[in-house]
């Protein structure tokens, strides 16, 4: 039995298995004959950036081989349309990569709290059961598997940062505190920012809310000023180096992306700040607050200052991207390899 924890993100697929990480865009695009697969030099593309699936007969490039070869590329920010048309194909993408074919797989995944009532026994129905991948590397070799899914439990999506946390890679508790302390939780990912409290580890309704305030409302500002400038409508998920380099070359013109990137990301802080203060005014008795995901380690430096209270340390050499479902895997190991799991009380997950 292989356990998979899996991150379906707007911006990025995030999964491990606790000894392999993969990251990928949450891009999709159609696939197409490419007449020349060899790589012009050694160090070229590396293999894990080639992602070609085939899945339910149709063919995908996914991720940056999408934004390379697709001339029609899918992406979206509806959590509706994410779960019925991107969801599964990168879930099933991301499996096949990482395991073996006809080994059984339990996998823990998550939703935003908003959407997690609405969606989790569909996106659990959705990965549940034999799946047939075939895997296209950069040569052109096929790889038939077939997957088999035999559990999936789908939690709220900022546990996951709270179980990286609190247990080990074995699943194992390893941080007491977090059992016994009033833990406040913002995941800040590409499209939403996540807000929840974890009470000697009682999820609290009146604490956790989902808001539109992800990492992309920045990006929004971003892209927009660049049309301003340069007349191309820079899509989001190319923005990403960019942003991380300081600047981007659009039409041989370099564009300084510096000073705009603190101002805005600047502004997000603040909003998320504000919402923070305003979800969690009555409970003043937080013992600790964690910052998580890809857009809380982006926004972190202008975050913390504007938060009351501890906010725990969390070892900057760690790709906040992978916090989340580096927690889903160690509390796969917890469930399924070492018994009972401690659960906040949330809402019942999926557990076929």
């Amino acid at each position: 039995m292989e356990i998979l924890g899996i991150d379906i993100g707007f911006g990025f697929t995030k999964a491990t298995n606790g000894k392999q990480d993969l990251i990928f865009k949450s891009v999709l695009g159609e696939s197409t004959d490419i007449q020349f697969r060899e790589q012009m030099l050694a160090n070229g593309v590396a293999e894990e950036d080639y992602l070609q699936v085939e899945i339910d007969g149709k063919s995908y490039f996914v991720g940056e081989l999408a934004e390379r070869q697709s001339n029609v590329r899918f992406f979206t920010l509806d959590q509706a349309q994410f779960i019925g048309k991107f969801a599964k194909v990168l879930a099933l993408t991301a499996t096949a990569r990482l395991v073996k074919g006809f080994v059984p797989v339990n996998l823990v995944t998550g939703l935003p709290i908003g959407s997690y009532q609405k969606h989790k026994d569909e996106l659990a129905k959705l990965l549940l059961g034999e799946h047939k991948v075939t895997l296209v590397d950069a040569s052109g070799k096929r790889e038939e598997k077939s997957i088999s899914i035999s559990k999936v439990r789908v939690i709220p999506q900022p546990f996951g940062s709270l179980f990286n946390h609190m247990l080990n890679d074995q699943g194992d508790l390893a941080d007491k505190r977090l059992v016994r302390e009033k833990i406040g939780i913002i995941d800040v990912g590409f499209r939403t920012a996540d807000y929840t409290i974890s009470d000697k580890m009682r999820y609290s309704e009146r604490g956790s809310r989902t808001t539109d305030s992800g990492i992309a409302r920045g990006f929004n500002v971003i892209a927009t000023k660049l049309r301003e400038n340069s007349g191309v409508n820079v899509e989001l998920y190319r923005l990403y180096e960019a942003i991380d380099r300081g600047s981007i070359k659009i039409r041989g013109k370099v564009y300084d992306l510096k000073g705009m990137t603190d101002q805005v990301f600047g502004q997000l802080a603040t909003a998320v700040a504000n919402e923070v203060d305003r979800l969690w005014a009555d409970d003043w008795d937080m013992d600790a607050i964690i910052i998580t995901g890809g857009g809380g380690a982006v926004l972190a430096k202008h975050l913390q200052p504007l938060l009351n209270g501890e906010v725990l340390s969390i070892d900057p050499k760690i790709d906040m991207r992978l916090y989340n479902v580096q927690g889903y895997c160690k509390f796969g190991q917890h469930i399924w390899g070492r018994g009972a799991a401690p659960v906040p009380a949330a809402p019942a997950p999926v557990n076929p």
